[in-house]
């Protein structure tokens, strides 16, 4: 292969013969052969332009202890670091590497980019209108509400439309009883206007019995109540927590508007617990206002309340 050629020799020869001097002068000025002084007229004398960066252009600072060395500690425990396979080096090979840390850093992270661990693969949930509701109990933290000065002890049931983000929130005294479950889900079915297919939740006891073992069986009382709204009681897989990410991320997005709201308000003292489940309800319709459209779109999917009979 001919002896690569200086972006530099390349400028100085075809500015002097654009000058008007022959290729043997403009070649000799620039310091290359006639023969090389072809290759640039003809447009060959960069063979390698195009053509991804596969070859090597300087020595190998590891001088190949990476390949004999470090990447079979890799292979037998890919969970080795690359401060470990650094400090390896330098007990094998005292005073030679010291200052070869970053490449070795580097080749790690290359190395377990295409060789380590699988990533787990989470694909993006495509909702469908009218398709499903869920439903949670959430907890204040970080703030305490009052009732006429006194601390008012409760949880929220929350509810969420999957498709459009349509939201519901009741107060609830006491703990995630099915009381509190049945009471919050036919208050948010009425203020919606309607029932999606499907309502899920994650592993309450209110709905669940979990005796530990793999599928909980459903309460009768929570069985009765889905077949009353001819829904399909579905749970999220244990130990999979992304599949509520739905209402948990609805969950924080609430509760810092809500805090926001009473900072706002300047007081988090109530007259009346019926006082404070107005406030929330404002704060969210105004949340519920933003999704408006895809509201709309999801409505004419839910089944009416009207369909359902009375029980």
């Amino acid at each position: 292969m001919p002896a690569p050629i200086k972006p530099q020799q390349v400028h100085l020869y075809m500015q002097t013969k654009q000058s008007g001097s022959s290729q043997e002068t403009a070649a000799a000025k620039a310091g290359i052969s006639t023969r090389t002084a072809h290759r640039i007229d003809s447009g060959t004398h960069r063979p390698q332009r195009g053509r991804p960066h596969d070859w090597k252009t300087r020595e190998d600072p590891l001088d190949g202890l990476w390949e004999l060395e470090l990447e079979p500690m890799l292979e037998r425990e890919p969970r080795l670091e690359a401060t470990t396979l650094f400090e390896t080096l330098q007990e094998n090979h005292p005073g030679q590497y010291d200052d070869k840390i970053r490449t070795v850093q580097r080749r790690t992270a290359k190395w377990k980019a295409a060789h380590g661990k699988p990533k787990e693969v989470m694909f993006k949930i495509q909702h469908h209108p009218g398709e499903m509701g869920q439903s949670d109990f959430a907890q204040l933290k970080g703030f305490s509400v009052t009732v006429q000065g006194e601390a008012f002890h409760h949880i929220l049931y929350h509810y969420r439309l999957s498709y459009s983000g349509w939201q519901y929130v009741q107060v609830i005294q006491g703990g995630e009883s099915f009381i509190g479950l049945s009471q919050g889900l036919q208050n948010a079915l009425t203020a919606c206007g309607g029932v999606p297919k499907i309502h899920r939740t994650d592993s309450l006891s209110a709905a669940y019995r979990n005796t530990g073992g793999r599928n909980p069986q459903l309460t009768q009382l929570y069985s009765t109540l889905c077949d009353h709204y001819r829904m399909q009681p579905t749970r999220n897989n244990l130990g999979v927590s992304h599949e509520n990410g739905g209402i948990e991320g609805s969950h924080g997005y609430f509760k810092r508007r809500l805090c926001q709201a009473l900072y706002r308000r300047g007081s988090f003292d109530f007259d009346s617990v019926a006082e404070y489940q107005q406030f929330i309800e404002q704060v969210i319709a105004k949340l519920n206002a933003k999704c408006q459209k895809k509201v709309c779109t999801g409505a004419a999917h839910l089944t009416a309340l009207a369909q359902i009979p009375n029980s």
